[in-house]
């Protein structure tokens, strides 16, 4: 699955990568704030929910080529875990950094994707809900092992340009492909990497 995500991004970005260059290129800054849902891929399988979040941070995105181009965030953004059982869920918050390839459709109102890697960075955890009595699960007793993620990401969305004042509205998948908790034969999980859909707000100005 890792490689094939991979293999699938080289393919996308690739097709893209010749393209014509703008007389004037395009610069935009501004920042966004949306909600998150998330789990966690655990192997052994953990029935879940999706928890519920708050991600948010700062675009930078830069178009020197006709409907391709380059954005980068930085994000604070919250993950996490809910049993279906409903006595347990925890909350990761992460400090992350998307860097991905920008292709657009439109001129002045734009359909757009994003996708590329991200990396990220464990900050902080906290237990939401301990139902659970007198646990010995794994995820229930062990702490993050693994603070630092990569993964990657892909997305959608609609940009409107209303008298100069530029709105838009994405949605975005996020797939980890490192795991939070150890991965070693003799250990419990062979994966537990994070997964989370997310929809956003954002405004921007284009830098003259």
């Amino acid at each position: 699955m890792r490689n094939l995500c991979f293999s699938i991004l080289i393919v996308l970005t690739a097709s893209v990568s010749a393209q014509v260059r703008l007389d004037k290129p395009e610069m935009y800054l501004g920042v966004n704030a949306g909600v998150t849902e998330s789990m966690i891929m655990f192997n052994p399988a953990i029935k879940q929910g999706l928890l519920m979040g708050f991600n948010g941070g700062f675009v930078f995105r830069y178009i020197a080529e006709k409907n391709v181009g380059m954005q980068a965030e930085l994000n604070f953004s919250q993950r996490g875990w809910k049993e279906a059982s409903g006595l347990y869920s925890r909350q990761l918050d992460y400090i992350e950094l998307p860097f991905m390839t920008h292709i657009y459709m439109g001129n002045k109102n734009r359909f757009f994707i994003n996708l590329g890697p991200k990396i990220s960075y464990l900050i902080s955890e906290k237990v939401l809900l301990n139902n659970t009595g007198v646990t010995t699960d794994i995820q229930h007793v062990t702490s993050v092992e693994h603070p630092f993620d990569y993964g990657i990401c892909a997305g959608f969305g609609l940009l409107f340009n209303i008298k100069g004042k530029i709105i838009q509205l994405d949605t975005r998948a996020n797939y980890g492909l490192s795991d939070i908790f150890a991965d070693q034969k003799k250990d419990y999980f062979a994966t537990s990497n994070n997964f989370n859909i997310s929809a956003n707000l954002a405004w921007l100005f284009q830098v003259k």
